[in-house]
C-alpha cells in the first residue's frame, strides 16, 4: 500500500509538470543556467596533448584512495608522483604498500585539511585524482585544474548547483579533463547492455531504472570524523545518485542528442538512521533531513522516463537496479541478471501461454551466456582477464582507472565529461529543491548550455 501511495503522489507532480509544459508552468522550480562567460567554449569531445607517462597525485586515503594507487600500479606509463591525506599514517601506509610494489617512494603530504593546496601546485603533475569527503571534492578539482591539472574526483564529485558550475567553468576555461570516477558504467553488465543499446538490440530504450540501495550500518564508522553521516543529517534527497544514474544516462544519450528536462520526487520520513545514531551514541535525534527512501523520476526531452532511488539504511539486499525497457527488450541487474525480447524473438515453437506470468520471463540461461559473450564491449575484450585479477568491485574500478589513462595517453576524448558530472551529480541539489517544496518538479538545467544535441549517441574512443 505504502509502495502504491509513493507512486501515486509521485506521477501527481510528474503529470502535472508534463501537462503544463517545464519550460512555462509556473508550478516548476527553475535553477537556470547561468550564460557561459565570454570567450569560453565546451568541452564536448575535449582532446590534450598525449601523455606518454601520466605523472598522478592523490588526494585522499582513507576508504577509495589506497585502492586507486594500488590499481595505477597495473597500468603501464602511470608514475605515482605525490600522496596526500589529512592523517600522516594512511599517507605512510600507502607508501609502504607503494613501494612492496616495487615502485619508487612517492612525495608525502599530511597534516591537515588544507596540506592538498601544496600538491595541486606541483609542477610535476598531470593528474590529480581525488577521493577525499564529498564536500571538498568540488574545491579541490576546481584548483587542480587552475593549478594546469587534469583532474578525476570521487563520487559525487560536487554536491551544489555552484560547484557543479564551477567545475563546468574552470575546464572550459582551462581546457583541462574533469572527470567523475564513476566506477559502475564499466561493470561488465552494463557495459554489456550498453553495447547491445548501441546496435539495437533493444529497440529504442524507452524507460530506465537505477538505485543505490545499499544498508551503510556496518560502515558508518569508517567515514573520517562521520562525515557521510553528517551530509545526510543536514541534506535531504538523493544525495548519492551517480552510481543509478550514469550507467542509465549513458544508454539514454544524455547530452549527446537528449537532455533531461526535469525531475520530480518524493521520499519517506527519517527513520532508520537516526535509530541507527541513538543506539551507537544514546543521542535522541530531533532532526534528521533525509528519510530513508528517496524516488525520483525524470523526464528527457526525446519523451524517454527514468526513475532513480536511493536508500541507504533498510534492511534489504545491495541493489543498483540497472534496469532498461525498450521497445524490442529489456535488461535487468540486481536482484539477479536478465535480458528479455519481445515474442517475435523467442525460440522457433515457443508459444507464449498468456495465461501464465512464465511467458514473459528471462531468456534461458544459455541463450543470455552467449548474447552476453557476443556483444561483449570492446573496450573490455583485451584487459577483462586483468582487470578481474586486479579486482576493484569485481574489475569495473580498474577498467575505468585504465581507460582515464589510456585516453590520456593517447590524447583521445575520456569516456566522461564534466557535464556528465554535472549531469549525474545534479540531483543532490535538485532533489531536495524539489522535496523542499511539496514535491514539486524542477527542471534540469542544460549544462552544456546548447551543445546537449551536437553529437548523436555516445561513442568511447578507441
Amino acid at each position: 500500500m505504502r509502495r502504491v501511495l509513493f507512486f501515486a503522489l509521485i506521477l501527481t507532480g510528474f503529470l502535472a509538470a508534463c501537462t503544463c509544459g517545464a519550460r512555462v508552468s509556473s508550478r516548476v522550480i527553475q535553477p537556470g543556467a547561468p550564460e557561459r562567460p565570454a570567450g569560453q567554449k565546451d568541452v564536448l569531445q575535449l582532446t590534450t596533448e598525449p601523455l606518454s607517462t601520466v605523472r598522478v597525485a592523490f588526494i585522499g586515503l582513507g576508504m577509495r584512495g589506497p585502492g586507486a594507487v594500488q590499481r595505477m600500479t597495473h597500468i603501464p606509463g602511470v608514475e605515482v608522483v605525490a600522496l596526500c591525506d589529512v592523517l600522516e599514517e594512511n599517507t605512510k601506509k600507502v607508501n609502504a604498500q607503494l613501494e612492496a610494489r616495487g615502485f619508487p617512494k612517492a612525495r608525502e603530504f599530511f597534516g591537515d585539511t588544507a596540506v592538498w593546496r601544496q600538491v595541486t601546485a606541483l609542477p610535476d603533475v598531470d593528474l590529480v585524482y581525488v577521493a577525499t569527503d564529498w564536500v571538498s571534492h568540488a574545491r579541490i578539482g576546481v584548483q587542480a585544474m587552475k593549478d594546469g591539472k587534469h583532474v578525476a574526483i570521487e563520487v559525487p564529485a560536487a554536491v551544489s548547483l555552484e560547484e557543479i558550475w564551477a567545475l563546468i567553468n574552470t575546464s572550459e576555461q582551462t581546457r583541462k579533463h574533469c572527470m567523475q570516477l564513476e566506477n559502475c558504467v564499466y561493470d561488465f553488465f552494463e557495459l554489456t547492455c550498453l553495447n547491445m543499446t548501441q546496435q539495437g538490440l533493444f529497440g529504442e530504450i524507452l524507460h530506465a531504472e537505477g538505485a543505490y540501495i545499499h544498508g551503510l550500518q556496518p560502515y558508518w564508522k569508517e567515514y573520517w570524523e562521520d562525515w557521510r553521516m553528517k551530509f545526510n543529517r543536514v541534506h535531504r534527497g538523493d544525495v548519492y545518485p551517480t552510481h543509478g544514474l550514469g550507467p542509465v544516462c549513458q544508454a539514454l544519450n544524455i547530452h549527446r542528442g537528449d537532455k533531461m528536462n526535469f525531475l520530480v520526487s518524493v521520499d519517506t520520513k527519517a527513520v532508520g538512521n537516526p535509530d541507527f545514531i541513538k543506539k551507537q551514541t544514546g543521542e535522541e535525534v530531533k532532526e534528521f533531513r533525509n528519510g530513508d527512501h528517496t524516488m525520483t523520476m525524470i523526464r528527457t526531452e526525446k519523451g524517454k522516463s527514468i526513475l532513480i532511488q536511493h536508500n541507504v539504511t533498510s534492511p534489504r539486499p545491495y541493489n543498483r537496479l540497472y534496469q532498461l525497457t525498450g521497445t524490442k527488450g529489456f535488461a535487468n541487474k540486481y536482484p539477479f541478471e536478465g535480458l528479455a525480447f519481445d515474442t517475435e524473438e523467442l525460440e522457433e515453437g515457443v508459444v507464449p501461454d498468456h495465461e501464465k506470468l512464465t511467458s514473459h520471463s528471462f531468456v534461458p540461461r544459455r541463450v543470455m551466456t552467449d548474447l552476453m559473450e557476443r556483444y561483449k564491449h570492446p573496450i573490455t575484450k583485451d584487459i577483462e582477464d586483468l582487470a578481474k585479477r586486479v579486482g576493484g568491485h569485481g574489475g569495473m574500478d580498474f577498467i575505468m582507472d585504465y581507460r582515464m589513462i589510456y585516453c590520456l595517453q593517447k590524447g583521445l576524448p575520456l569516456d566522461m565529461d564534466v557535464y556528465d558530472l554535472a549531469e549525474w551529480c545534479c540531483l543532490i541539489p535538485l532533489t531536495e529543491l524539489s522535496l523542499d517544496n511539496d514535491s514539486a518538479p524542477v527542471e534540469v538545467p542544460d549544462f552544456t548550455r546548447g551543445g546537449w544535441n551536437r553529437l548523436q549517441g555516445l561513442q568511447f574512443a578507441q
